[in-house]
């Protein structure tokens, strides 16, 4: 079996592995949002406090550890339609426009609590991920690719006993990576 899908080891650059398809992206190999997450997302964000556009991209940034960093023309259509639904409503301050949550707007967050706590768990996740992936790391993405494009292939071709093995020997190395 060829995995060589999985990842282009080929280019190692800053940002990490290029991924081959339609995701490239910062984060472990797929969009940040699904249709929809971003309009439950500021919603929950605007749940927590109010905001005006720049600073809910920051906020969304923060949230995923800078693994996903929105643009104005992804976020400000999305808050257009908030308002729209009654969702949200706007209160100019210091000359910006500063998005408050309608009662509407937590109705609807109550309606879909547990999309929007998954969101924020993938988030988490994702933090996770970004927190390993600065400049210093570069160094160790071919050796990593290849490492985990050996593992794929031996449990591939390997029976219970081989995939048993194989797990030890890539627990073994992650205990002694963790005692650096």
């Amino acid at each position: 079996m060829d995995f060589d899908w999985i990842f282009d080891w080929g280019d190692m650059g800053m940002g990490g592995p290029r991924r081959r398809g339609r995701h490239r992206g910062r984060g472990p190999g797929r969009r940040f949002f699904k249709q929809g997450e971003v309009r439950l997302a500021l919603l929950s964000l605007l749940d927590d406090a109010p905001g005006h556009g720049y600073e809910l991209m920051k906020r969304l940034e923060d949230r995923s550890g800078g693994m996903y960093r929105a643009s104005a023309g992804t976020i400000y259509p999305v808050l257009q339609q908030l308002e729209d639904e009654g969702l949200v409503r706007i209160q100019e301050a210091d000359e910006k426009k500063v998005y408050h949550l309608t009662e509407a707007g937590r109705e609807e967050l109550l309606l879909h609590r547990e999309q929007v706590d998954n969101i924020w768990q993938r988030a988490h996740g994702w933090k996770d991920w970004g927190s390993a992936m600065g400049p210093e790391t570069a160094e160790i993405w071919g050796s990593w690719g290849r490492l985990s494009k050996a593992a794929f292939k031996a449990a591939a071709r390997s029976d219970f006993e081989n995939t048993e093995r194989i797990r030890d020997v890539l627990d073994r190395a992650r205990k002694e990576l963790e005692a650096l």
